[in-house]
């Protein structure tokens, strides 16, 4: 029974602290939104209805990605089903669904697949929606940075304790003690990624949240000399018929 009771009471402090960071990161969208309204009513020219639509569109997505997580967290014991799922499928789909913020911040958005991969144990569903909410921090964060060149990839490779899937840059900033220090500040500061982004990162600590309940885990990973965030899965042992 105390188990259980401080179980549930540790999964509040954490929908707390993802709320926190949600509110804060939600700012910025907004208040974009709100200007380019303004820019539009002003000049009577609907130029800026498509990237008003974009920044409503990641908002809106930033935040059922969170109550995803936030459920999940709510649950004791809470673990998604897995499945096979393809690595590659599921990375295109993020693509997809960054492109458009991709271009609106000047992020060149690009899928590397080192060749074809085994089906892995996933939940289709959280690993998309962590990788989209890890792809959102990054997109919004790489502008600031200032690296050579505005890149983000979204690649998968093997390594030697799975199928590796992530999002990936020139930026040498992604790093375990970076990551290791914002989950030691997440909830107790408004930048607790201060060396990544300038905003609340809420974005990584939903993708972390949501890969825990696939028993997995986020970090930092190198793929073709790049620096990047992503998770370690393991593929199907199934034989596939060809």
């Amino acid at each position: 029974m105390g188990q259980s009771s401080q179980g549930g009471q540790t999964s509040l402090v954490l929908n707390e602290q993802l709320l926190l960071s949600i509110a804060e990161q939600l700012k910025l969208p907004l208040l974009q939104i709100a200007r380019l309204s303004e820019l539009a009513q002003q000049t009577k020219t609907p130029h800026s209805l498509g990237e008003i639509q974009t920044t409503a569109n990641m908002a809106i997505r930033l935040l059922d990605n969170y109550l995803f997580g936030a459920r999940l967290a709510l649950e004791d014991d809470y673990q998604l089903a897995l499945e096979p799922v393809s690595v590659s499928s599921v990375l295109y789909d993020a693509g997809q669904q960054l492109d458009a913020v991709a271009k609106l911040y000047g992020v060149d958005l690009q899928l590397q697949l080192g060749g074809k991969f085994r089906p892995v144990m996933a939940n289709r569903q959280g690993l998309q929606s962590a990788l989209v909410s890890l792809g959102y921090s990054l997109i919004e964060a790489l502008p600031a940075l200032g690296p050579e060149r505005l890149e983000l990839k979204l690649a998968a490779h093997r390594c030697r304790y799975g199928l590796v899937a992530g999002i990936y840059s020139d930026v040498e900033q992604l790093t375990a003690e970076a990551l290791r220090q914002g989950r030691k500040l997440h909830g107790h500061s408004r930048q607790p990624l201060a060396t990544l982004t300038h905003g609340s990162g809420a974005g990584v600590f939903v993708a972390d949240t949501i890969l825990q309940a696939m028993d997995a885990e986020l970090k930092p990973t190198r793929h073709h000399r790049l620096y990047g965030l992503g998770t370690i899965l393991q593929p199907t042992r199934q034989v596939q018929l060809v």
